[in-house]
């Protein structure tokens, strides 16, 4: 797996699936720390699969190995 390209992968979608779950803590005046860590917590389980997705089909289209 390519690494360094995983890891921009993931800053992307880590940022924008958190600033959507941040967006839906605030709006529903749910602004506590408990639930704001979770909403931290569901943004990373949910952006890892994605960015290991996103790497994998771009790694095969560029031909790079596995």
């Amino acid at each position: 797996m390519n690494v360094p390209l995983f890891s921009a992968i993931f800053s992307i979608a880590f940022t924008v699936i958190i600033g959507v779950l941040m967006v839906v803590v605030f709006v529903n005046n749910l602004s506590n720390m408990q639930t704001i860590l979770g909403a931290v917590a569901v943004g990373t389980l949910i952006s890892l699969p994605i960015a290991f997705g996103v790497t994998k089909k771009l790694s095969a289209i560029t031909g790079k190995p596995k």
